[in-house]
């Protein structure tokens, strides 16, 4: 069965990944919510090839990821789940959970702290907003939050199986509320009691600080309520907001080799979870 299970992983997570991206691509064509101002090609293309660079160091650096470290936690006994007789229902219950609070504290760290903000902002610098920008992340940021998932897996013990579906439904949800989809307000309204929703994560990603730092669910919306980060609406309406940060604004900044120096590129503060040399609206803007 482990065997199994390590062996279906890739296909399970490059078929779903496939799957999503295409359909969302088809989405955002059909039914945009947002009117597309740069070319798809030149981001796409950029964004894409960060992708592969990703996936290529991951499996570089790390000689076991998640899925394979969860098996290994349960023949040797690892982790609170392992340790304690937990029922395989509520182990699975509470793996998906604990992992999914894991990237929402993740996602909170690395807008409150300078250096991880620097890594993190090459995906917020985004100046359009779709399905490639939920898989626009720098490679360090990658391999940090491997390191993370790789610790709670580590210390938790959740089943293998949890891992690998949470695996999939972070990616899966990442492109999908990240696209630019119209949903009725009133389906949305409803979805994002349960679910991240587009119009509920786009507010995350405005140009205005106070709203960059909201909303910092992936998969399930119930963090930021519980924990006082949810914001319902951008103040200038989803078709006039600004997406991304006051800076790398130009084409040039798309590029997949500005991308990748980006975090040695001006300062990291002023944004409102570490805002003590800022006001709230008003990023950095000093020095390329």
């Amino acid at each position: 069965m482990s065997d199994l299970l390590v062996a279906a992983e890739s296909a399970t997570r490059i078929t779903a990944f496939l799957l999503v991206l295409i359909v969302m691509a088809i989405w955002e064509v059909a039914a945009p919510r947002r009117r597309v101002e740069i070319p798809r090609l030149i981001r796409w293309s950029n964004n894409l090839a960060l992708v592969i660079i990703d996936a290529v160091l991951v499996r570089i650096a790390f000689p076991v990821l998640a899925v394979g470290l969860a098996l290994i936690a349960s023949e040797r006994g690892w982790g609170l789940l392992n340790v304690w007789a937990t029922p395989d229902w509520l182990a699975l219950l509470v793996g998906l959970l604990v992992l999914d609070l894991a990237v929402y504290l993740q996602h909170v760290i690395f807008h409150a702290v300078p250096v991880l903000w620097r890594l993190h902002r090459v995906h917020h610098a985004d100046l359009e907003f779709d399905v490639t920008t939920g898989l626009r992340f720098h490679p360090v940021e990658i391999l940090l939050s491997m390191a993370l998932k790789l610790a709670v897996v580590a210390a938790l013990g959740p089943p293998a199986i949890a891992v690998l579906i949470f695996e999939v439904l972070l990616n899966a949800s990442s492109m999908f509320n990240h696209s630019n989809i119209r949903l009725p307000d009133r389906v949305d309204a409803v979805l994002r009691l349960f679910i991240v929703t587009p119009d509920m994560h786009r507010v995350h990603h405005s140009v205005h600080p106070s709203e960059t730092n909201s909303n910092f669910g992936f998969n399930i919306p119930w963090w930021d309520r519980l924990l006082g980060t949810y914001l319902a609406q951008p103040k200038d309406g989803h078709q006039a907001m600004t997406i991304g940060i006051n800076r790398f604004r130009t084409l040039r900044d798309l590029r997949i080799d500005q991308l990748l120096i980006q975090p040695l590129k001006g300062a990291a503060h002023g944004y409102s979870i570490n805002r003590a040399r800022n006001s709230p609206d008003k990023e950095d803007q000093s020095g390329p």
